[in-house]
């Protein structure tokens, strides 16, 4: 297919993070095309969980329904390391729950939802180059196609091809152990299983084997002794002759729904953005999958970058807004790189590791500590340093009652909004931008509030002079 329009952005790779950029962008209206290497969505049935702060960035946008009823809902728990242990009781989100998705069905919603709002998607279509100037970038396709876009964002995974030609560094630290992960049918009963599991972990934490729906287990087992090659998908056979060697039978396990193979590699890209070209998601970052945090961190990286790179693209931004992408974005997923480190570190079967385990087993016991480790996995703890304020100063806005419904349904456009309980603010001047909602009954506990588009408090205060200042801080100079 020959694109000849020029398009605002191109984005490289068609997984949930491209796609949700994608639908971001087009929020905006900004011309979109999603390029994606594979002829096919992914097929294999892999089960992903979106965490409380994914849910509620696609309650903002209107998603959440579409996705929650395609899913499967389990209690929020903090289940750092593979430590279960029961979320708190309080909470400030009503999204506070596990959501497990098959992959090929988030996927498919994702780009759905871009295309629905007017992003066009080409797979069978792999980039192989591209050249930048001051005025956009041309990009290269295998089948010699050459596009034209004002930017390219690769969201294209951890072997990014956009990150290799740009030159980026990538640095971290390679695979050091691999593991085996797959779902599959068993042929005994739970409760055998069960026991077998308790007595095992207890001295083996990598290896897990739980129900995960529609009658399936998932089954975590290390590849050690298994090829070393990891182009070389892992057969059913492998994970039997694990199970036989770690709890001494194989449990009868058939009917794989898909079998996968991963490592410990942790790496981190050193730039998000070089000129009018930019990484996202697995591109940028990669990290074992300890507390399922990767799809998660994708996802919430496009949502901070999809309403900067449109207002630049508008011609509204403010001159440093899309740099904050970088130094908002780069420092939570290095946190989740080490928060992923420590998981496996304490999951590791050497004795020091296991007495550091049973250390926080304990400590996971006290509410601050249990909270404190959910926040983290989940994302509902992020606070963007935005300046000196109350603790709600640069945190995420909970999804409070409103006159008018519910606050996240106000975003559906991914517009600002200035909340007023004073009733007495205004927006003139960026009503293009940003929405305004005089509402004297809503549950803050301060006169009013800047929210950006990702859901993020960018202002507290009653001074109409203060709130213009941040309102040109975010959204640019106001109208003429």
């Amino acid at each position: 297919m020959q694109f000849t329009d020029r398009f605002d952005v191109i984005i490289a790779g068609c997984g949930p993070t491209g796609a949700t950029l994608a639908a971001e962008l087009r929020l905006h209206d900004v011309r979109v095309l999603v390029l994606d290497k594979e002829t096919e969505p992914v097929s294999f049935a892999r089960i992903v969980g979106l965490h409380i702060r994914s849910l509620e960035l696609m309650a903002m946008r209107g998603l959440l329904q579409r996705i929650a009823e395609r899913g499967r809902q389990r209690p929020a728990s903090s289940f750092f390391a593979g430590i279960t242990t029961p979320a708190p009781k309080d909470l400030d989100s009503p999204y506070a729950y596990l959501l497990g998705i098959q992959q090929p069905v988030i996927d498919r919603l994702l780009a759905e939802h871009a295309i629905e709002l007017g992003a066009q998607v080409q797979r069978g279509c792999a980039v192989t180059g591209f050249q930048q100037d001051d005025q956009g970038v041309t990009v290269e396709l295998a089948d010699g196609q050459r596009l034209r876009s004002r930017y390219l964002v690769g969201c294209d995974g951890a072997r990014s091809t956009v990150r290799k030609l740009l030159g980026v560094g990538f640095p971290g630290e390679p695979a050091r152990t691999e593991t085996l992960m797959g779902e599959m049918k068993v042929g005994v009963p739970q409760e055998d299983i069960a026991a077998t599991v308790a007595d095992i972990r207890t001295t083996n934490p990598v290896f897990h084997m739980g129900p995960f729906g529609n009658g399936a287990y998932r089954v975590v087992v290390p590849a050690a002794g298994i090829s070393d090659d990891r182009a070389e998908p892992p057969t059913l056979e492998d994970f039997k002759q694990q199970l036989r060697a770690i709890a001494g039978t194989d449990f009868g396990v058939h009917s794989p729904r898909w079998l996968s193979r991963f490592g410990d590699a942790t790496r981190q890209a050193e730039r998000y953005r070089v000129g009018r070209v930019l990484l996202a998601g697995d591109a940028a970052h990669i990290h074992p999958p300890a507390g399922g945090q990767g799809l998660n961190l994708g996802v919430q990286d496009a949502v901070n970058l999809g309403w900067k790179l449109a207002g630049q693209i508008r011609g509204w931004a403010p001159q440093t807004l899309l740099d904050t992408y970088q130094s908002e974005r780069h420092p939570v997923a290095a946190e989740v790189l080490d928060n992923t480190r420590a998981q496996v570190a304490v999951m590791s079967s050497e004795p020091g590791a296991q007495a550091v385990r049973r250390l926080l087993t304990d400590l996971m016991g006290f509410d601050e500590v249990n909270r404190y480790l959910l926040e983290k996995i989940t994302a509902i703890g992020i606070r963007y340093d935005l300046g000196e304020g109350p603790d709600l100063l640069g945190s995420r806005m909970p999804d409070i009652d409103l006159k008018q419904g519910q606050l996240y349904d106000q975003l559906h456009r991914g517009r600002g909004l200035v909340l007023d309980r004073t009733e007495r603010l205004s927006t003139e001047g960026w009503s293009d931008r940003v929405d305004y909602l005089g509402d004297p009954t809503a549950a803050l506990d301060v006169p009013a509030i800047l929210l950006r588009p990702d859901g993020y408090v960018a202002w507290i205060g009653d001074d109409q002079r203060d709130l213009n200042d941040h309102l040109a801080r975010w959204f640019g100079k106001p109208a003429t």
